[in-house]
């Protein structure tokens, strides 16, 4: 990481930085998996166990839009891929390494039974997300193969302007996350502030890549209340391109960075996104299958059946 200011602010907000260009870092649902039990929307909607989950980026410095609504730092981007680079061993072993590091206090918390923390320091989830443009990363297709090769689930949520990455993508992560956070390009030049003048191209072309991958497959739309929130017909036209598995209508939260670029206004309430959801699947065809009005997110998707999946397999290499 070449940055001083970047890796001394990361670290001061709790982030665990790994190697040249990573970090880890412990997510609110970790804690309060840990001390009460109570799992993040992802383990109502597939199956996650929050406490073994590890939240890591491969490209904490690397990200080639500057989203308005995202909590995380900005300021520093390099769009590019990476010249100098960590293995994917290596990156692996220091990212579980540094979740054992951060949960190592809650060891002997009268709260917390000591199964669950021994658990906790075997993960079986890793979601490669956090900040920065995750495939960015070179080497993710051998980083998933090591992950599945260890019985560990991959969650890779991408802002789909790296189409060649998901062309190339080989294994597949158990589950791809793409975030389509804007229904037509001028509002998504407006909200993302895109560092390429084709980023919108790219991302249309992501979305129909992903229709074609055989893995479970979530449309994420992020909403901002006087942004974002409503055009339910252009964003079910984008989602017919992908017709991915899931649909996640869910609310800007006004937390970290986004604070000094948006207000506590553009937080909507769960009923707006309810209504959101609901107009969508309309649109769609998708039913809403689930919400958690703790998170602001709604579940939409085709079927019921497959939507709690707590035996959820990795994608084998090659698969």
């Amino acid at each position: 990481m070449g940055d001083q200011d970047l890796s001394a602010e990361l670290s001061g907000q709790g982030y665990q930085l790994v190697g040249r260009h990573s970090a880890v870092k412990t997510c609110y649902w970790t804690r309060q998996s840990l001390l009460y039990g109570r799992d993040c929307y992802k383990g109502r909607f597939y199956g996650i166990q929050s406490h073994r989950c590890v939240q890591m980026s491969p490209a904490i410095d690397s990200c080639n839009l500057h989203c308005r609504f995202c909590w995380r730092n900005q300021g520093w981007e390099n769009d590019e891929l990476m010249p100098e680079y960590d293995d994917p061993e290596t990156l692996l072993d220091r990212s579980i390494e540094a979740q054992q590091r951060a949960i190592s206090g809650f060891k002997g918390e009268a709260s917390v039974p000591e199964g669950r923390w021994d658990e906790a320091r075997q993960p079986r989830h890793i979601a490669i997300s956090l900040t920065g443009e995750p495939t960015l990363y070179p080497k993710m297709n051998r980083f998933l193969e090591l992950c599945h090769a260890r019985g560990i689930t991959t969650f890779l949520v991408t802002n789909g302007t790296n189409p060649d990455a998901l062309r190339h993508l080989d294994p597949l992560p158990t589950q791809l996350y793409v975030s389509v956070t804007a229904p037509n390009e001028p509002l998504f030049r407006r909200l993302t502030l895109p560092a390429q003048a084709d980023a919108w191209q790219r991302l249309g072309e992501s979305l129909e890549i992903v229709r074609g991958l055989r893995t479970r497959r979530v449309v994420r739309h992020t909403l901002v209340h006087g942004w974002n929130l409503g055009w339910e017909d252009q964003y079910a036209e984008l989602d017919s391109v992908a017709r991915p598995d899931f649909i996640e209508p869910k609310g800007y939260v006004y937390m970290g960075k986004s604070r000094q670029r948006l207000s506590a206004a553009h937080v909507p309430s769960h009923e707006m996104i309810r209504a959101f959801g609901r107009r969508l699947a309309a649109r769609t065809g998708y039913r809403i299958l689930d919400e958690s009005p703790e998170s602001k997110v709604l579940l939409l998707g085709q079927r019921e059946e497959g939507r709690y999946l707590p035996g959820l397999a990795p994608t084998p290499a090659g698969g």
